[in-house]
C-alpha cells in the first residue's frame, strides 16, 4: 500500500494560470437578459446551453463551436472573447447591467500532498508545549485531543469523526463527488448506484489518476477487502463527475458544468476536492455557491495545500458560501499543509476534518487500496458526514451547513486554522 499519492499534482499551482476563455456571471434572474446583452455587444449567438445536464454533457468541442456555453441554473456563462469583446462586455458591465461579473477562466487542479520531514515532530513538540506550559486557566482545562491509529475495524478518521459511532448510511441521499473521476470496476462498489458523467474532453470517466476514486471512497465507499470500513455514506447515490484530466487538472468551464449537471440532478452535496493558489475570491464562484444554497445543494471544497509557506485559502474554497475544509493528522493538529484563512480578503476555512494517511480506495490498476494527504482527503470526510445530517434531519443548503459548524468539536487551535473545528457525525 502506498503511502504517497501517485498523481502529477504542482504543490503552489500558478493563480494566474487561465484558459483564454472568460467567465460572465449574470444578476439573479437576469441570464436571458445577461444573455442578450452579450450577444448584442459581442455577435455571440446560440451559446450550448446546459439545460439538458441532467442527462447529458456538453463538451468542449461543443462550447467551442458556439463560441462558450451558458449554464442557466448557475447563472454563469463561459465564453470567448477577443479584445474588441471583451472591452464591450466591460463597458455593459454596471451596477443597472444583467452582467454581475465577468473575469478570466482559471485552471484548476486536484489537491494531493505528502508529508514534510519534520512534521510529526515538530507539531507534536508544538502542542506539547502548549498544554504544559498553559498558565491560562481556560486553556489549561482543555482536554489534550486523543490519538486515533487505523485498525481492522476502521480508518482512524472515521473514528475521529465519530461515524463508526453512527448508525446513518447515506440512505436515499445523492453525493456529487466532481473529481478526476472513478474506477467504476472497483469491486467495493459492486452493486452500488452510481451515475457518471465525464465533462473532460477526450477522457472517460475511468479515473487514470487515482485522486477521484479516493475521494469517493472516503466519501460514499464502505468497506475493503478485508472488512476495515473506509467510507462514510455508504448507502448514497454515488455522482461522478469528472471535471478533472488524468493529469489532475481541468479548466473551469469543465467543473461549472459538473456543478451545473450535479445541482440539476437533485444532489445535496458537491464534493470538490480542487483548486488554485488564488487568495482572491471569484465573484462566480461565489455566486454559484450561493445559488447552490439556495438550491438545497451545499458544496464543500478543499482549503488548498499552501500552508507551509503561509498561503491562504485557494479559489474557490475562498467563496463565502462554500465551505472551506481544512486537514488535520490522527492526534487532531493541524496539517502543516493546510491553508490558512485570510482576514483581509475575507476568506476563511470553515471547518476541518482529516487529511492526513487517509486510507481509502484507489483504481485497481494502481494498488485498490492507498494512504494518501492533503485538504483532499479531508473534504470528502465532510461531504460524507454532510450526507448522514441529511438524511438524518432532512436539511438542506444553508441549514446543512449549520449543522456541521454547530456541531463540530472545538479545538484548542486557531480558527483561522481549523474553523469551527473537527466535523463529527450525528
Amino acid at each position: 500500500m502506498s503511502e504517497q499519492p501517485s498523481f502529477p499534482i504542482p504543490e503552489t499551482a500558478q493563480p494566474d494560470e487561465t484558459t483564454g476563455r472568460y467567465i460572465i456571471t449574470f444578476r439573479e434572474d437576469a441570464v436571458t437578459e445577461g444573455l442578450d446583452l452579450l450577444s448584442d455587444q459581442t455577435g455571440i449567438r446560440g451559446l450550448a446551453n446546459a439545460d439538458d445536464f441532467a442527462d447529458s454533457a456538453l463538451d468542449l468541442t461543443q462550447i467551442e463551436a458556439a463560441g462558450g456555453a451558458v449554464f442557466p441554473t448557475l447563472g454563469v456563462a463561459v465564453v470567448s472573447l477577443d479584445e474588441g469583446g471583451f472591452s464591450s462586455v466591460m463597458t455593459s458591465a454596471g451596477e443597472d447591467s444583467a452582467i454581475l461579473a465577468i473575469e478570466p477562466e482559471s485552471t484548476f487542479y486536484a489537491i494531493g500532498d505528502g508529508l514534510s520531514a519534520d512534521y510529526l515532530r515538530g507539531y507534536r513538540d508544538a502542542v506539547d508545549n502548549l498544554y504544559d506550559k498553559a498558565t491560562n486557566t481556560e486553556v489549561a482545562e482543555i482536554k489534550k485531543p486523543q490519538c486515533f491509529s487505523d485498525d481492522i475495524e476502521s480508518t482512524w478518521g472515521l473514528k475521529a469523526t465519530k461515524v463508526m459511532n453512527s448508525l446513518l448510511t447515506g440512505s436515499g441521499m445523492k453525493v456529487a463527488v466532481l473529481d478526476t473521476g472513478m474506477d467504476l470496476l472497483h469491486p467495493d462498489f459492486a452493486g452500488r448506484s452510481i451515475v457518471s458523467q465525464s465533462f473532460v474532453p477526450g477522457e472517460d470517466v475511468q479515473d487514470g489518476n487515482s485522486h477521484g476514486t479516493h475521494c469517493i471512497g472516503t466519501a460514499c465507499g464502505f468497506k475493503d477487502l478485508n472488512g476495515r470500513r473506509y467510507g462514510i455514506a455508504y448507502e448514497s447515490t454515488i455522482y461522478v463527475g469528472k471535471v478533472l484530466s488524468n493529469a489532475g487538472s481541468g479548466a473551469g468551464a469543465w467543473i461549472l458544468a459538473g456543478m451545473e449537471w450535479a445541482i440539476a440532478n437533485g444532489c445535496q452535496v458537491i464534493s470538490m476536492s480542487l483548486g488554485n493558489t488564488n487568495p482572491k475570491p471569484s465573484t462566480a464562484y461565489e455566486t454559484v455557491g450561493r445559488r447552490a444554497l439556495q438550491n438545497g445543494c451545499l458544496i464543500v471544497a478543499a482549503a488548498g495545500n499552501n500552508g507551509r509557506t503561509g498561503g491562504s485559502v485557494g479559489q474557490p474554497a475562498n467563496s463565502p458560501s462554500i465551505m472551506a475544509v481544512a486537514a488535520v493528522d490522527n492526534c487532531v493538529q493541524v496539517a502543516d499543509f493546510s491553508a490558512t484563512s485570510e482576514l483581509i480578503q475575507g476568506t476563511k476555512v470553515d471547518i476541518a476534518a482529516p487529511g492526513v494517511k487517509v486510507y481509502s480506495s484507489v483504481p485497481m490498476n494502481k494498488g485498490r487500496y492507498a494512504a494518501y494527504n492533503g485538504t483532499s482527503m479531508a473534504t470528502p470526510h465532510v461531504a460524507g458526514i454532510a450526507a448522514l445530517y441529511a438524511e438524518s434531519t432532512g436539511k438542506r443548503g444553508a441549514e446543512l451547513w449549520q449543522l456541521l459548524t454547530s456541531y463540530a468539536m472545538a479545538l484548542p487551535l486557531p480558527n483561522t486554522r481549523v474553523g469551527s473545528g473537527l466535523v463529527e457525525a450525528p
